[in-house]
């Protein structure tokens, strides 16, 4: 009690304003983080400095600790040094200029870890600011890459058109095909993000021949060697169109080899078996059922029973056993219908599926 009212005489002489406590816990119960320093002794009841300062700790004030300990209780100045107390001071208070300074300079140690304290919750709320601004930003580009892209594939769906209707054997084939790519890749139950990259593959597969002169397939009979040759190079084109635009990169794949065969000797690079990716796979199958049962010069065209037939005849050699399999239970109840693939829906598929 005697120290206790002597220190907090000295403290007032000085300057400072002093509440007292009478014990550990009315330590705990009484600081906040107003106070700038905090004095205490060893020796108090119930609870002692040492499991005050543990107490302090865990209320992360971070307010410096002087402890009062007695001559020759050195030991104990050490151990509350290891538990975080700032400093120590000795008792009887012989010097008081040495006290003061102490005490002087653990309030500077307070004015820094709160200056360091308000720059770091300043430095927050700017990074918090800028972070909040960037993904503003990065919305809005999304945002104008998604409609540069939409405009993109618009614009290439517009010149596919074109070229089909200028074509009486061709017309509708970019459609059906799309149409039955997207069903049999949601009866494949495949991510909502691949029907996507088959959706654009299917729309853009022929778009090589719009800078091929491809009129020889509007002749009656059958193509010249010379023809043929003509006609096979319309995937590598295709692909060669679609290649600046980087967000079609899979796509790009897939209108490359959509003539490739599974045992290796379709074209433009032989590819075979599990080197043709699932959407590729799916395609292939498509394209052919579609050229199959739509009319051409050059041969007469089957019906759905005759087409499926070939595809199965020819499942393991051209065409991939499980994509057919999976095709033929389809298309038997398949009425295309444009609702069933509608903007919106796609739409929905680009938004949610992008990555």
């Amino acid at each position: 009690m005697m120290v206790r009212t002597t220190v907090s005489k000295i403290l007032e002489m000085f300057g400072h304003d002093v509440v007292t406590a009478a014990d550990g816990r009315g330590v705990i119960a009484e600081v906040d983080n107003s106070f700038d320093v905090i004095i205490l002794d060893i020796n108090m009841p119930e609870m002692d400095g040492f499991e005050t300062i543990n107490a302090l700790n865990d209320l992360q004030y971070e307010i410096p600790v002087l402890f009062l300990t007695g001559a020759g209780s050195m030991d104990y100045a050490v151990k509350a040094i290891n538990l975080g107390a700032y400093d120590f001071l000795t008792k009887p208070i012989e010097d008081l200029d040495i006290f003061n300074v102490k005490i002087r300079r653990a309030i500077e140690k307070r004015m820094y870890v709160l200056q360091e304290k308000r720059y770091k919750e300043s430095l927050e709320d700017d990074i918090r600011v800028k972070a909040d601004l960037l993904e503003e930003q990065n919305k809005l580009l999304l945002s104008y890459s998604n409609s540069l892209e939409n405009a993109t594939v618009q614009l290439m769906s517009s010149l596919q058109n074109a070229m089909e209707e200028k074509d009486g054997y061709t017309a509708g084939h970019t459609m059906r095909v799309t149409d039955y790519a997207i069903m049999l890749g949601m009866s494949m139950s495949l991510p909502e993000k691949d029907i996507l990259v088959l959706r654009r593959a299917a729309q853009f597969h022929d778009i090589g021949k719009l800078v091929i002169d491809l009129s020889c397939i509007q002749k009656p009979g059958k193509l010249t060697e010379e023809e043929w040759l003509l006609i096979k190079k319309h995937p590598s084109v295709g692909a060669n169109i679609i290649q600046p635009l980087g967000f079609m990169e899979r796509e790009q794949f897939i209108i490359r080899h959509h003539h490739e065969r599974m045992d290796g000797t379709g074209y433009p690079d032989g590819l075979k078996g599990e080197e043709l990716d699932e959407l590729t796979k799916i395609l292939i199958v498509v394209d052919s059922y579609d050229a199959m049962t739509s009319r051409r010069n050059y041969r007469h065209n089957m019906g759905m029973e005759e087409a499926l037939e070939e595809l199965v005849k020819c499942s393991g050699t051209q065409f991939d056993k499980t994509t057919v399999d999976f095709f033929a239970k389809s298309i038997v109840d398949y009425t295309p219908s444009k609702s069933d693939f509608s903007e919106e829906y796609l739409e929905n598929i680009y938004n949610r599926g992008r990555l």
